[in-house]
C-alpha cells in the first residue's frame, strides 16, 4: 500500500463518520482514529517484518524443550481430567473483572456452585460492562483468567464440573 492509497483511506474514513478503523495486511498494520468533527486525529502505520519474528521464537523453544519433556506425562492425565469439564468461554474481547466492583466479593470462586444464567464475571468492552452468564449448571473447578486481565473472543475463562 503506497502513501496515496493511505491518504485516500484516511479521507474515506473521515467522510464515513467512523471513529476508528484498523486494517492489517501481511506486512503492515494501519489504525485510523478520527474525532467527532471528522478531522483525522491519529494515524499509525506499522511495518511488521515477518522473517525476524520466526528466529526469535524458535531459539527460546529449542532451549526450553528439554525441561517440559519430563513434565509432559504428568500433565497428560490432567488434560484427560479436564475433558470432563465444561469450559465457560469469553463471548467478546475486553477486560475481564471477576468482581462487580473493587470493594465487593468475586462473582464466583473455585468450589462455587452455579446455575445456568448465573453471572460469573463481567467483561468491559468499549466502556460498557457486559455480564457473562453461565450456560451450564455445576461447580467451578478452575478459574483460568486473572482479575482485570484482557481476554480474547472464545478464550476459556472457567472450568465447570456439570455433575
Amino acid at each position: 500500500m503506497d502513501i496515496r492509497e493511505i491518504q485516500n483511506l484516511i479521507k474515506f474514513v473521515a467522510k464515513s463518520g467512523a471513529t476508528e478503523v484498523k486494517l492489517e495486511m501481511d506486512d503492515f498494520k494501519i489504525t485510523i482514529k478520527t474525532t467527532e468533527a471528522g478531522a483525522t486525529e491519529t494515524t499509525y502505520v506499522q511495518h511488521v517484518p515477518m522473517q525476524a519474528a520466526v528466529p526469535q521464537v524458535a531459539a527460546p523453544q529449542a532451549v526450553a524443550a528439554p525441561a517440559p519433556a519430563p513434565a509432559a506425562p504428568v500433565s497428560t492425565p490432567a488434560a484427560d481430567d479436564d475433558s470432563k469439564y465444561v469450559v465457560v468461554k469469553s463471548p467478546i474481547i475486553g477486560t475481564l473483572y471477576r468482581k462487580p466492583s473493587p470493594d465487593k466479593a468475586p462473582f464466583v470462586e473455585v468450589g462455587s456452585t452455579i446455575n445456568k444464567g448465573d453471572v460469573v464475571c463481567v467483561i468491559e468492552a468499549m466502556k460498557l460492562f457486559n455480564e457473562i452468564e453461565s450456560e451450564v449448571s455445576g461447580k467451578i473447578v478452575k478459574v483460568l483468567v486473572d482479575d482485570a486481565s484482557p481476554v480474547e473472543f472464545d478464550q476459556p475463562l472457567f472450568l465447570v464440573d456439570p455433575s
